[in-house]
């Protein structure tokens, strides 16, 4: 089973948050295998001027708490922040899992340090996807993410984790 996990701050304060998975087996499937969702009572505030990691105590708490193992992870963010492979959320998450699970990072935000070998165009789209990876190879992460469902920028099942995570399904 792979997994596309986000988490999305409930509040202004950010005091609290919502962590959600969507389980899928094959790359192209159109709907979800099996959906988690995880709500987190209390989540530090971000330290200003330091690497925002907010998120990785939610997902390895979505993660415990619905005893999931995934071959793969997919998230909403960056595994590394320019190409001389500065950490970011998804190589934490990757180190936190003992370096036992690939992750893919996926953005629609441009990162200055990360060049065209990191752009990946999905379908009819004239704007490119910024592909990050730990554990796998970037060719391969790239073409697993064109394989994806959805004819729009975005992935359907990246679209329902972002709603599962705002209570909006």
């Amino acid at each position: 089973m792979k997994l596309i996990v986000a988490v999305h701050f409930e509040d202004a304060q950010a005091t609290s948050a919502t962590a959600a998975a969507v389980a899928f087996d094959a790359w192209d499937a159109a709907e979800a295998a099996r959906t988690y969702v995880s709500h987190i009572a209390h989540v530090e505030p971000a330290v200003r001027g330091t690497l925002d990691l907010r998120e990785l105590p939610c997902v390895m708490q979505l993660l415990r708490e619905h005893k999931l193992e995934p071959e793969l992870i997919l998230i909403d963010g960056f595994v590394h922040l320019d190409a001389d492979e500065t950490p970011g959320l998804g190589q934490h998450i990757f180190h936190a899992l003992g370096g036992s699970v690939p992750i893919v990072g996926i953005s629609k935000k441009r990162l200055p340090g990360l060049t065209a070998q990191f752009e990946v165009m999905r379908e009819e789209e004239t704007q490119p996807l910024l592909v990050t990876c730990a554990g796998i190879d970037i060719g391969a992460a790239k073409a697993r993410l064109r394989a994806m469902h959805g004819r729009k920028r975005l992935p359907t099942l990246m679209k329902l984790v972002a709603r599962l995570t705002k209570n909006k399904d």
